[in-house]
């Protein structure tokens, strides 16, 4: 818009003037006097957008917000671009737990990779479509069930903890495995690729190792398996647990939706672990690199056989017996190492014997005390699952010596009194230690 300009007289008040004099005297200040001043400012412009579309200004407010929302969503259009199923617009908000909250604010292509920021814009720019004061502006009679799902969806993927619980089981991040035909036509590690870079989104671990190429070294690829086959993943599957009455009436039945959801939590666990394990195995079972480099290793082995052969024939004799020499000694550090293999098998087993009788003497020692109640008075099931979830708590912050310390002193009482000042005293060492937090132990620690 170009610049508009006019001058206004500004009078120069004269000595001793007053709100009492008559204000027709300024206006007969000589020229002198006077000054030019210059409106500016988006006042102004404001001023002269209304007069020259002749609006009011409630009209010309109204114009602007509309404008201003435009704006808006065109700003937003690079972020979330992606068509909205008719079938998704009909959801019912209460079935929130089957919604696919990236989809519904627009988000698939982004997934587990969606920024705070990213969430935020989607958000906004489903709102301005689909609130319901808009919708019943443009005369539109659809209920707010989808705004509902908005709603829900922006609150599940805001809070850090509900976002990765909906992630751990968003079966749309994830990439299947290629089939072994598919594997074979040459796209191995294109294919492959992509599935650890999904499955790599659950490790504690961070950055995941690469699959590589055909190019890799040995030393990264065996890096890479072996890092699979240790993975250390944080997936959990609360998104799925039953709910929990909110019945503090029933408890009983409280107590049986808990451990029906730890159950089921803990068998899901173990599928995917079991899971991931086979993709590792197809994965390496296929990985012709695996046996380039043990057809390279062959090869140095059938070469330093028949330099050996060589030298063997042309010492004759004294080679001869250099070799067989040499054989002997291998083969008695062969058996060495196979039976030091086996007494650290049997060391292994010894150990994890021995933490496993140690834990049943750790529960034996609370059970055979009354769960730490005084002799004659019964305890119940809640006093039972206290105990015990405080028992296995500490188990699980002592490393096996520590276990089998405990372990001793328990094994040395028989009073109930005395077990529970073993275990109060274990409770406060470890307090002290900062492996445990305070009052995190509900009745050991008391």
């Amino acid at each position: 818009m170009a610049a508009v300009h006019f001058s206004l007289p500004l009078p120069v008040l004269p000595q001793g003037w007053s709100a009492e004099k008559d204000f027709k005297s300024i206006g007969q200040l000589s020229p002198a006097t006077q000054r030019n001043i210059e409106p500016v400012g988006p006042h102004f412009l404001a001023h002269e957008r209304r007069k020259r579309h002749q609006r009011t200004f409630s009209e010309d407010d109204r114009i602007q917000a509309q404008e201003n929302v435009k704006k808006v969503e065109d700003d937003d259009v690079g972020e979330i671009s992606e068509p909205e199923d008719p079938l998704m617009l009909q959801r019912d908000a209460k079935d929130w737990k089957g919604q696919d909250h990236y989809a519904v604010l627009g988000l698939s292509k982004h997934r587990y990779k969606a920024t705070e920021t990213q969430i935020k814009r989607a958000h906004r720019k489903k709102v301005l479509r689909h609130h319901p004061d808009k919708k019943a502006a443009a005369g539109s009679s659809e209920d707010d069930s989808f705004f509902k799902c908005i709603q829900k969806a922006t609150e599940i993927l805001l809070d850090p903890v509900k976002r990765r619980q909906f992630d751990s089981v968003d079966e749309a991040a994830d990439v299947e495995p290629p089939s072994k035909k598919q594997a074979q036509k040459g796209n191995f590690f294109k294919l492959w690729s992509p599935v650890f870079v999904a499955e790599g989104r659950f490790s504690k671990t961070q950055p995941v190792p690469r699959l590589g190429d055909d190019k890799s070294k040995k030393e990264d690829v065996e890096e890479f398996y072996n890092f699979w086959y240790n993975f250390d993943s944080w997936r959990s599957f609360e998104y799925q647990d039953e709910d929990v009455p909110d019945d503090n009436e029933n408890r009983d039945q409280k107590r049986h939706v808990e451990r029906k959801n730890n159950n089921a939590r803990k068998k899901k666990k173990t599928e995917d672990t079991t899971r991931l394990r086979q993709l590792v195995d197809d994965c390496l079972a296929g990985d012709e690199r695996i046996k380039r480099f043990k057809k390279e290793e062959r090869a140095g082995k059938d070469k330093k056989r028949l330099e050996r052969e060589a030298a063997e024939k042309k010492e004759k004799e004294d080679a001869q017996k250099a070799a067989e020499e040499k054989e002997r000694l291998r083969k008695e550090a062969e058996e060495a190492s196979k039976v030091e293999k086996a007494e650290g098998k049997k060391v292994k087993e010894a150990a994890k014997n021995a933490v496993k009788k140690n834990k049943r003497v750790l529960k034996s020692s609370v059970k055979d005390a009354n769960y730490l109640l005084p002799a004659g008075e019964e305890a119940g099931a809640k006093r039972v699952d206290q105990v015990l979830n405080d028992v296995e708590a500490v188990m699980a912050k002592i490393d096996a010596e520590e276990m089998a310390s405990l372990a001793g002193k328990l094994g040395g009482v028989k009073v109930a009194e005395e077990v529970g000042k073993v275990w109060s005293e274990e409770a406060k060492r470890l307090v002290g230690a900062g492996k445990v937090k305070e009052g995190e132990l509900k009745v050991i620690g008391t």
